[in-house]
C-alpha cells in the first residue's frame, strides 16, 4: 500500500502549484476513507491533462461521470481551506 501511495503522490504533482495542493490535500485527507469507486475515479482524474483537470476543479467544465463529479466536488472543497 505504501508503494501505491508513493505512486499516487507522484501523480498528484502537476504543472500548477494550486493543482498540486488541491490534489495532495484530497489524497491525504479524503482518499484514505474513500470508497473503491471514488478511489478509481480519483485515479482516472490524475490521468487527465492538467488543463482538463483544472477546468473540472475550477468549475468551468463538468465531468459527465457521476462518481468523478462527486470526487471533483470533494477536491474543490479544499480551495476554500
Amino acid at each position: 500500500m505504501e508503494k501505491d501511495n508513493a505512486k499516487l503522490r507522484w501523480r498528484c504533482r502537476r504543472g500548477s502549484l494550486e493543482l498540486d495542493r488541491l490534489l495532495m490535500r484530497y489524497l491525504e485527507q479524503s482518499y484514505p476513507g474513500a470508497s473503491d469507486p471514488e478511489r478509481l475515479a480519483f485515479e482516472a482524474l490524475l490521468a487527465l491533462e492538467d488543463l482538463v483537470l483544472a477546468r473540472y476543479l475550477f468549475g468551468t467544465q463538468v465531468s459527465t461521470c457521476p462518481i468523478q463529479h462527486r470526487v471533483i466536488k470533494k477536491i474543490a472543497v479544499f480551495q476554500k481551506g
